[in-house]
């Protein structure tokens, strides 16, 4: 099977788009060649006149937890400038992007595949900028590491809108940030262009692209992260804990009141594609850190078959009918899912499940077959 080029790798070495502009580089450890040379390392060397950097949501080196940006400061490698650009939208935004200097901005950053994950909100937020300043914006997109064949869960209601989810996709979207883009300009308008990924199919995984596995962020450490990621992430919207604090978040999830009664009735469910392993863990940081935690590990046996949403939603079922004392859902729960109304079903013991609808191909502006 042959090596996809990502976007980076085709104007790193292509026509030079951006040639003539000063331009501001949106970027994280995602951001590489498939020799893991860095973004702005490789547009400089192709003679990109990069002169700012951007950084999302755990900062432009990606050592920064869940919740918090890196501050401004200068690349220890290049030189250049850093603008921190996390939760930052609007007239704030615009007055960061501006006093950059930059007239080009140029998007590099993997994103997972799941609504919530921020990454592809910051490119939205920074769109509108390049709208409202008169700026080009150019997307060099990455394949969907989870493959984009599948969308599950209803779209966003625009109610609830927010910074885990800015447009009405799936939780489970399945599409690239660049379909994403193409997607949100229709309100963003900006001058836009993606330059696409060469040779990936919606039915490739990111083990099947040929590209180096760079960990987007610090608790997604693995593909395995990535696949689990758009059903147990909803478990941040509740008292349950999600795995923040081990080695495997998202794949371990559980809570101090559970027992083993969580990990039976999950097995009696036979949901597609997963095997659930009864187990205890006791977090180093974020929900219940420090206390013993009951629990089960989620092991994905056909990624294919799997569906990640519906499993994480019949795990939000099954702990609110088997804990109804102490299971809770929070109001982060109704950002996470785009509305209120899988947090109104568990409040009042309904069974969720039908919410997730079959999983179905993603919607429009696909760039790839």
């Amino acid at each position: 099977m042959s090596r996809v080029r990502t976007g980076l790798e085709r104007l790193a070495g292509g026509p030079r788009r951006a040639a003539g502009h000063r331009v501001g580089l949106i970027t994280n450890p995602t951001g590489v060649l498939p020799d893991l040379t860095p973004s702005a390392t490789a547009l400089l060397s192709a003679g990109v006149r990069v002169t700012a950097l951007f950084g999302p949501e755990h900062g432009l080196r990606g050592m920064v937890q869940a919740g918090a940006g890196e501050r401004d400061a200068a690349d220890p490698v290049t030189g250049l400038p850093v603008f921190d650009t996390y939760q930052r939208h609007g007239d704030v935004l615009d007055e960061i992007v501006a006093s950059s200097g930059v007239d080009a901005l140029v998007f590099d950053v993997s994103d997972v595949g799941a609504r919530f994950y921020t990454y592809v909100w910051t490119m939205y937020d920074l769109m509108g900028s390049a709208a409202r300043l008169g700026l080009r914006f150019t997307v060099l997109d990455r394949p969907n590491p989870i493959g984009g064949a599948l969308a599950e869960g209803p779209p966003l209601d625009p109610a609830f809108a927010s910074f885990v989810g800015r447009v009405p996709v799936p939780v489970r979207h399945g599409l690239t940030a660049g379909e994403i883009a193409l997607l949100a300009n229709r309100t963003a308008g900006a001058e836009l262009e993606v330059v696409p990924v060469e040779g990936w199919r919606r039915d490739r995984w990111f083990d099947e692209t040929g590209l180096p596995w760079v960990m987007p962020s610090a608790n997604m450490p693995t593909l395995d992260t990535a696949t689990v990621y758009p059903g147990t992430g909803l478990l941040e919207g509740t008292n349950a804990s999600e795995g923040r604090g081990t080695t495997r978040p998202f794949e371990l999830i559980g809570a101090p009141y559970a027992d083993g009664r969580l990990h039976a009735e999950l097995c009696r469910l036979g949901l597609p594609g997963v095997l659930f392993r009864d187990t205890w863990f006791t977090p180093s940081f974020g929900r219940h850190a420090g206390a013993a935690v009951r629990g089960v590990q989620l092991h994905v046996c056909d990624r294919n078959a799997f569906l990640p949403v519906l499993t994480g939603v019949s795990i939000l079922h099954v702990l609110r009918t088997l804990y109804p004392g102490d299971f809770a859902c929070q109001p982060f729960l109704d950002l996470l899912w785009g509305s209120d109304t899988l947090r109104r079903a568990l409040d009042e013991g309904g069974d969720p499940r039908p919410l997730c609808a079959p999983p179905r191909p993603p919607g429009p502006e696909l760039l790839y077959d």
